[in-house]
């Protein structure tokens, strides 16, 4: 009965901006740590941010550092993701995922339930 769906991919040009969204149901959202994902053309999935039940305990992959913001409202029981400065190398499938603990974790297996995902092409 749990639920995740995420929305607000689509198309950007290098350089701009995209705000995707996962609406949750079927469990306490404030207790959980949410996270996203992402999967790149030829490439296997990779880590992209994750945040704790609380808002706290946030990390972000590497290639996604200082350009993409993970966030929640726990009152609205939804995780976002703001791209900013987007680049043709971000084009993919990108994943939201409830935690199964409170703490926000790097690893695909700290997560038990996952959204169909919603494609994000950047491209001129």
């Amino acid at each position: 009965q749990v639920t995740l769906v995420e929305s607000g991919g689509g198309v950007a040009y290098p350089g701009g901006s995209l705000t995707l969204s996962c609406a949750t149901s079927g469990f306490r959202f404030t207790t959980y740590a949410m996270g996203w994902f992402r999967q790149l053309p030829g490439r296997e999935r990779e880590f992209v941010a994750t945040i704790g039940g609380q808002g706290g305990n946030l990390y972000y992959g590497e290639d996604v550092k200082g350009r993409f913001r993970i966030s929640r409202d726990n009152t609205k029981n939804t995780a976002y993701l703001q791209m900013n400065e987007l680049k043709p190398e971000d084009t993919g499938l990108y994943y939201c995922a409830k935690g199964l603990f409170g703490s926000g974790n790097i690893l695909a297996r700290a997560y038990d339930h996952w959204g169909r995902g919603t494609q994000v092409i950047v491209s001129s």
